[in-house]
């Protein structure tokens, strides 16, 4: 009873921030996404009678922080199976984790279906995108390929997501930009529960239908520049609830700042590129298929980033033959 997944972080155009049901983890508004190719986690789980208890490892370290949130996921996959048996999760994620990359996204999706296909458990997409997003909200958005939109939704059924185009439909590029490898001080998970605190939330939450409908146009017209726009003033717009709620949640580092004003000023000198961020301090540059060059050379001059990952858009969650243990 052992299978292995793997399962892509994704980029939100327009994001999820807030949720209308804790437990259930129902988001304060729809969203639209993007699978991301090369930000991936793999989690080979195995359910096995000698195992006398749950035993989490997360990039070779016994895990104690999630472990709590992956057990009950765990407890999810077995009352579903109707198994009492304890479980091993072996987890690797091939970028930095905790600093806004979404890794909870791709973990949970990965852990949802490995644990499925484990147990025996046979679920269609949408069932999956629905058990996913109960052990974290944008996992749901990693289990369909390509370009995918969440669904709003006040029941646990409604609220799941589908993919809108596939993994080749547009050859546009996310460049992630790694300015800081330190976990962010407030996890997402808990940085959601601040929503209702911010003057603005509510006028967040009431502009979001519009914007999904304009980003949706935008790609169905592959038009870049608004879709560029777009994104870039929802990631802005995230950001103030951020900083307005009590307490503060301030994710961005000096380098955050200094690349968000380099990206305006490269596109005053011709260069078409867009900034979107999650909840952290990593950057995503949006750019299109012709620019990746251009933009990666323009970052390989930067002191302050790190690292750069090019990513496509990708497949969703998928198993694979390669166990990790």
């Amino acid at each position: 009873m052992k299978k292995t997944a793997v399962a892509p972080s994704n980029i939100a155009f327009i994001k999820y921030w807030g949720r209308k049901d804790e437990e259930l983890r129902l988001p304060e508004n729809g969203s639209i996404s993007m699978c991301l190719s090369r930000l991936t986690t793999t989690s080979t789980v195995e359910f096995n009678e000698s195992f006398l208890k749950d035993e989490i490892v997360i990039n070779g370290t016994i895990e104690e922080r999630e472990a709590s949130r992956v057990v009950k996921h765990l407890d999810r996959v077995r009352k579903i199976a109707g198994i009492p048996l304890f479980a091993k999760v072996v987890a690797a994620n091939n970028f930095p984790t905790g600093t806004g990359l979404s890794s909870s996204a791709s973990g949970f999706a990965a852990l949802t279906l490995a644990a499925c296909a484990a147990t025996g458990i046979t679920m269609n997409e949408q069932e999956l995108s629905i058990l996913a997003r109960q052990g974290s909200g944008s996992a749901c958005r990693s289990i369909p390929s390509g370009f995918v939109e969440w669904l709003d939704g006040d029941t646990s059924e409604s609220s799941y997501a589908h993919s809108l185009y596939p993994p080749g439909y547009w050859d546009i590029a996310d460049i992630v930009a790694i300015v800081s490898e330190g976990r962010k001080d407030v996890a997402t998970s808990q940085g959601m529960k601040l929503f209702g605190t911010s003057p603005f939330s509510e006028a967040r939450k009431s502009g979001i239908p519009q914007k999904i409908v304009e980003i949706k146009d935008a790609l169905s017209k592959k038009d870049f520049t608004k879709f560029g726009e777009i994104s870039e003033a929802e990631a802005l717009n995230m950001h103030a609830v951020m900083l307005t709620s009590c307490p503060s949640l301030i994710y961005w580092t000096p380098g955050t700042l200094r690349l968000m004003k380099l990206v305006k000023q490269w596109r005053t000198e011709g260069v078409e590129v867009y900034f979107t961020i999650n909840t952290g301090q990593d950057i995503h540059l949006l750019v299109q298929g012709a620019d990746v060059h251009k933009i990666s050379e323009k970052l390989k001059e930067l002191e302050f980033v790190k690292e750069t990952i090019v990513n496509k858009p990708s497949a969703g969650a998928q198993l694979i033959t390669e166990d990790l243990f």
